[in-house]
């Protein structure tokens, strides 16, 4: 509770909740001596997809060969504390109260965003935790960002990039995406690309044109093929043969490929093959096609109805998690269970599963306040031509779901904030 008071007053410091600027992130870093100064061996993650499970792979692979690791993931899923790790474990209450606190005091008060402080604070704590590499993934674009202020690193990853966030761009183009994207990656280091649709790529190699530091790019420097037993993974090094991770979905191999791809590559570090193979079958991802096997929510739904969560919300997930539904079992109905930020492309976003799902149950999404109102949302899914109806709790519509499809496939969607109160309320 006395953490919630803290990120309560935090949240007053600045009007907006978002204000794409260097200025005041620098002020306090600077009020801070400058501890981002002290943060070496880093990788910068950017993208529009696949962020997280990169971030969660490349950490099981440097821990696998026993080096420590420093990670910074916006946003959190279901508790704030996932935002922060530091040499092999999340913060602890106290130690985020205490951080909280110095920072706040150190601040005084000034005009700051939220995410601003606590990009802030994440430098604090990582410089005073020596681990051997620290994994920071952005937040809003990355041009801008309060991520961007570190003067060196080993890596810049570039995850899928696709169409988000329209409303923070003057056009709202894919070409702007990209610029933000790319345009301010450090120099002489290393830049990975990873798998992108062709017209992205294209316009990420534009952007980095006269960037010096080396480009790894898939499909030229590093590959994979899925096989019956896994994937075989290919780079200038050579190949190996690997299982299938502990991740659903073909995505998920590409977005782990491109991790694999970054550990080897990093010759600075010792990754073997081994390391490899034994860190991917045991990734830790929550909210990413994850399975309800267990918990509260079982016992809402009947022992045939399958509970699947994951948190995209904008149409580049949309069309890879679209890809794994029609994996699964054709003779299964599946329904969806739909909450959604305000600011994102619901009519494009919902089209995509058209084909896919027999109905759309719509919902609020829990301790939120900038969700776009279930009836509303519901309005819009049943514009698309999909059956559509509003339900007053994830409990109420698991049960009546349930109630009259006691086989079907529970497919929970639509944002990572949705999908944090679901897993939350198991």
């Amino acid at each position: 509770m006395k953490i919630q008071k803290i990120l309560k007053r935090l949240l007053q410091l600045h009007p907006k909740s978002v204000d794409l600027s260097l200025d005041r992130i620098k002020r306090l870093l600077k009020d801070l001596n400058n501890p981002e100064k002290k943060i070496s061996n880093a990788i910068q993650v950017v993208g529009t997809n696949g962020k997280y499970s990169f971030c969660t792979t490349l950490r099981e692979i440097f821990e696998t060969a026993s080096y420590t690791v420093n990670m910074n993931i916006s946003p959190s899923l279901r508790r704030f504390n996932e935002r922060y790790y530091f040499s092999g474990k999340y913060i602890s209450d106290d130690e985020l109260y205490n951080l909280l606190i110095e920072v706040e005091t150190i601040n005084k008060n000034k005009s700051i965003t939220f995410h601003e402080f606590i990009c802030a604070c994440f430098f604090l704590q990582a410089s005073k935790n020596n681990s051997d590499i620290n994994i920071l993934e952005s937040g809003l674009f990355f041009r801008l960002d309060a991520s961007n202020v570190l003067e060196n690193n080993i890596a810049s990853v570039i995850m899928p990039i696709g169409m988000d966030h329209k409303d923070f761009l003057k056009k709202g183009t894919i070409d702007e995406i990209v610029y933000e994207k790319c345009s301010a990656l450090l120099n002489g280091s290393k830049i990975f690309i990873s798998e992108q649709k062709n017209n992205v790529l294209d316009k990420i190699k534009k952007n980095i044109k006269n960037n010096t530091s080396d480009k790894i790019i898939f499909g030229k420097n590093y590959n994979y093929k899925k096989n019956l037993d896994g994937f075989l993974f290919k780079d200038d090094f050579g190949k190996i043969n690997l299982p299938y991770p502990n991740l659903s979905g073909d995505f998920q191999i590409s977005n782990i490929s491109t991790a694999i791809a970054v550990a080897r590559k990093l010759n600075q570090f010792k990754i073997t093959d081994s390391h490899i193979k034994k860190s991917i079958t045991k990734i830790r991802s929550e909210g990413r096609l994850q399975k309800i096997t267990h918990g509260k929510l079982r016992n809402y739904v009947s022992k045939n109805n399958q509970i699947l969560i994951d948190g995209a919300h904008n149409i580049l997930a949309a069309s890879v998690v679209e890809k794994y539904l029609r994996t699964l079992n054709s003779g299964r109905k599946i329904i969806m269970l739909l909450g959604m930020m305000a600011n994102k492309d619901h009519k494009e976003f919902i089209q995509v599963f058209k084909n896919r799902v027999e109905s759309i149950v719509t919902l609020n999404i829990p301790n939120q306040t900038n969700f776009i109102d279930k009836e509303k949302l519901s309005k819009i899914v049943q514009s698309c031509g999909i059956p559509s109806k509003a339900e007053n709790s994830i409990k109420t519509a698991l049960k009546n779901i349930a109630k009259e499809n006691d086989n079907a496939i529970i497919f929970c969607t639509g944002s990572l904030y949705f999908a944090g109160e679901i897993l939350n309320l198991n």
